[in-house]
């Protein structure tokens, strides 16, 4: 099979396209035939070694978590999913931006997503609904997004808004349409934060979830009034010293049925900002390195 690989640590100049021997499913897995892959911060973080002594790999090493394909090969042991099935979920640290990919989680991706959206909805949905969790029952509750235009940030509205939530996201000015079109009210992050959000909550925010790493929890406690009313999926330096509470993803296949169907209900969507031919990988990592992304950035296999 085609994938990409890079046999160094390094910048974007380290990834090729290459043959590599096909993967195949172990118990409890699936392998599909890739149709798009998602870029993920985590998987510029991997690859250029910032994190490897949190998440080493073995090199050479493919890039990408999440992947929407249609299955051709099932492990032992798997139920509920047929070769041919339209999947869309998660495998490794490493591995999705192949045409064959392994997962250990997944879910049957709404036929209302095209096949790029669907390979944006993995990581990003899990991680969202991680980072809600914490934060107990959304309805009728006012909720912070910080960082809300990103794939996380994005997923997070979405969600919270279907589960019955008034959301206030924070972005930058260029996204405040795209905020308001996912049903959040939009508001500039940085300083001034907690001015701008008495007029525009004036009976208080009851909680927040930081998906930026911006270093303005300290700043979302004191708009919340207690650590535990806040949850980050991004700040690992900040969270256990201030209290709040730290969610990462999992691959958890329950999570992934939840998102699909609230896409079969057209109430979440994952937003694609660019995609990019697998011949591109380098152009989509350095897009995606480079931060401030509407969205999801997608590699179509």
């Amino acid at each position: 099979m085609r994938a990409v690989r890079y046999h160094q640590y390094g910048g974007v100049e380290t990834l090729v396209v290459e043959q590599v021997p096909d993967p195949h499913p172990g118990p409890g897995e699936i392998r599909i035939r890739v149709a798009a892959a998602g870029v993920n911060p985590v998987d510029w973080k991997v690859r250029s070694g910032a994190v490897r002594e949190l998440l080493p790999v073995d090199l050479p090493a493919i890039p990408g978590r999440d992947a929407a394909g249609v299955v051709d090969e099932i492990g032992a042991g798997v139920e509920g999913v047929g070769i041919g099935d339209r999947v869309f979920g998660l495998g490794g640290v490493t591995g999705a931006t192949a045409e064959l990919a392994v997962l250990s989680a997944w879910a049957h991706a709404p036929a209302t997503w095209t096949d790029e959206e669907a390979a944006g909805a993995g990581l990003a949905s899990v991680t969202a609904m991680g980072g809600l969790k914490p934060l107990g029952p959304l309805r009728g509750r006012t909720l912070l997004v910080e960082g809300a235009a990103g794939g996380v940030g994005s997923a997070a509205v979405e969600i919270a808004v279907a589960r019955g939530a008034t959301v206030i996201g924070t972005a930058g000015e260029r996204n405040h349409d795209f905020l308001t079109s996912l049903g959040a009210v939009p508001t500039t992050y940085g300083p001034g934060l907690a001015e701008r959000l008495a007029t525009l909550a004036p009976d208080g925010v009851d909680i927040a979830l930081d998906t930026a790493a911006s270093g303005s929890l300290a700043d979302l406690i004191k708009i919340v009034g207690d650590p535990a009313r806040v949850s980050t999926v991004a700040d690992y330096t900040n969270a256990q010293r201030l209290g709040v509470h730290l969610a990462g993803a999992e691959n958890d296949s329950t999570l992934l049925a939840e998102a699909g169907e609230l896409g079969r209900q057209g109430r979440y969507t994952p937003r694609v900002e660019r995609t990019y031919p697998l011949a591109r990988i380098a152009e989509a990592h350095a897009y995606a390195e480079r931060g401030h992304t509407r969205g999801k950035v997608v590699v179509s296999i």
